[in-house]
């Protein structure tokens, strides 16, 4: 199945960095047994409809794939740009990040995408202006706080009454939090759903951002980070990624490194780029791909 030999580490008792090697399955089995599928980009795709992916957050674990290299001020960025609000490129390109250049308009907008809907679902002034809709992302935090044994800490990014105006639709629509208090310690978990996921180049960059999110969240409610949860509905593999696909499963992982959040943070939006530090990467070489769009 794999070119490599798969490490079984004896004095652990598993295999090595087995959350990574999870991931590997699955685009082994989108490569061999994928159905082919058409798609709104034109490229086609090979298909497998829901997998679930599970990552240990505990003792700052963070799953930043080493199978090739990703390029976490990237993940980083949009993640602070989505918590911000803001639905223009402008912050993005000034940091050059440049995964989001396809879809905006010439004014550098996309309408009433993540960062609206988190924080300010429905509100139709999305160009940077004060918003009146619903701060999704805040009602958590507080919830997270306040009633920590809630079983209603959601936030969605699939709002019906404003796809229409959205550049590109939420991928990753929805996600939940979930609290529990074990040995007198709060442990935070993050459930997320992702209706599409690109698994060579898209799915890493979610990996990282939600772990890094949920990290983010648990320092400002005093919890401990232990899980991330990751569903996915329509999982592919775009045909013009075979080739690395092929290179990315002949590489065996590393383990994951550690993130450390400098500062002393007390709301999500404290938080900056440079706070961030993530430790003993070793990862493979960057493996490019074309986006479709």
């Amino acid at each position: 199945m794999y070119g490599f030999d798969i490490v079984y580490d004896f004095e652990e008792g598993q295999f090595v960095n087995q959350e990574e090697y999870a991931y590997q399955r699955h685009m082994q089995s989108l490569y061999d047994d994928g159905i082919p599928t058409a798609d709104r980009t034109g490229t086609g795709t090979r298909s497998i409809f829901g997998h679930q992916l599970k990552f240990d957050l505990s003792d700052n674990k963070f799953p930043l794939l080493t199978t090739k290299k990703i390029h976490f001020p990237s993940a980083a960025h949009e993640l602070l740009w989505f918590i911000s609000g803001n639905t223009n490129i402008k912050y993005l390109q000034d940091n050059k990040v440049r995964i989001w250049d396809e879809w905006a308009d010439e004014r550098g907008d996309l309408g009433p995408v993540y960062g609206h809907q988190w924080r300010g679902f429905d509100a139709h002034n999305y160009h940077g202006e004060e918003s009146d809709g619903i701060d999704q992302l805040q009602n958590a935090i507080d919830l997270l706080n306040n009633d920590p044994d809630s079983r209603r800490i959601i936030v969605s990014a699939w709002n019906p009454n404003q796809l229409d105006q959205m550049a590109l639709v939420p991928c990753h629509a929805f996600f939940q939090f979930k609290s529990y208090l074990i040995d007198g310690e709060r442990h935070l978990h993050c459930h997320m759903y992702q209706r599409s996921a690109d698994w060579f180049l898209g799915v890493p960059f979610n990996i990282a951002s939600y772990a890094l999110l949920t990290h983010m969240i648990a320092k400002i409610t005093n919890h401990k980070a232990s899980q991330l949860v990751m569903s996915f509905g329509d999982t592919h593999l775009y045909n013009n990624h075979d080739t690395q696909a092929l290179t990315q499963l002949s590489r065996p992982p590393y383990s994951f490194p550690t993130i450390k959040i400098h500062g002393d943070q007390k709301t999500i939006d404290d938080f900056v780029f440079e706070n961030f530090e993530v430790i003993d990467y070793n990862h493979h070489n960057t493996i490019k791909g074309k986006v479709s769009v």
